[in-house]
């Protein structure tokens, strides 16, 4: 069902890459095959060493689509805030090199943003994984309606290639330089500051599971989000406890035990 929006608002989508040339040319053509069409998609490439920089050149000239090369591996955290610092839209979105959109996915959820006035806006999603060239496609994951700040640091089921943002309410909240969940902190601080999220109740985005994505190596992120937990959000061992507690069972009840 496609949505009409009186006043359509540009979105700058920021797009970070890391040796994702299997993946990268899906995720582009799902931003260019939208419906909507007030977008900008900076796609900024990490200083990859696989073939991503010749997908990226084949759609050098697309007006509304910015490339930038690093001349040094900098870190996801790096290129999604420079993709800040170049937007001067209304609204952000992000996608990651290896997630792609369904069709309508900026139509109607920036519908849904402008009819009510929300800040942050996330939406249900799928994950896959891919082997021999076939996609095995997962439940749906239905994150809750909304989140506050304490909610979310109980269930972290807000899909990054879901979100989009007023840039207004980034103001001086950048991505940290972490090794991993760099996104979890960067939700919590958005969290902190405007006190509520809220869900686009559609299925928009397919998530890929991959050896290094969030979902494949629970331990390791489990670790990441009790130091984050710890140095930036001021959890006291009691709280981080139980935020780690409710963390490990979101996970289990949305992808199972393995």
């Amino acid at each position: 069902m496609e949505t009409f929006i009186t006043e359509k608002p540009f979105v700058d989508v920021i797009l970070p890459n890391y040796n994702k040339a299997g993946f990268l040319e899906e995720a582009i053509n799902s931003v260019i095959s939208q419906s909507y069409k007030n977008w900008t998609l900076i796609i900024i490439d990490d200083f990859s060493n696989d073939d991503s920089s010749k997908i990226i050149l084949k759609y050098k000239n697309e007006k509304n689509i910015k490339t930038i090369f690093l001349k040094k591996n900098k870190g996801v955290s790096f290129c999604r805030n420079l993709g800040i610092r170049l937007s001067n839209s209304k609204y952000i979105a992000f996608i990651d090199s290896d997630d792609y959109w369904v069709k309508d996915k900026l139509m109607e959820q920036i519908s849904f943003m402008e009819k009510l006035n929300y800040e942050f806006t996330y939406t249900n999603y799928t994950p896959f994984t891919l082997k021999k060239s076939l996609k095995k496609f997962k439940k749906i994951i239905l994150p809750p309606d909304s989140f506050n700040f304490k909610e979310f640091i109980h269930n972290t089921s807000i899909g990054m290639s879901s979100v989009i943002i007023k840039r207004a309410i980034v103001r001086n909240i950048i991505f940290k330089k972490l090794k991993i969940c760099e996104d979890y902190l960067f939700k919590c601080e958005i969290l902190k500051s405007i006190s509520t999220a809220r869900k686009f109740n559609q299925n928009t985005m397919f998530y890929r599971i991959t050896k290094n994505s969030l979902q494949s190596s629970k331990i390791r992120n489990i670790y990441w989000i009790w130091q984050i937990n710890k140095k930036y959000n001021k959890l006291k061992i009691f709280n981080n406890l139980k935020s780690i507690f409710f963390i490990i069972i979101n996970s289990i009840k949305k992808y199972g035990i393995k």
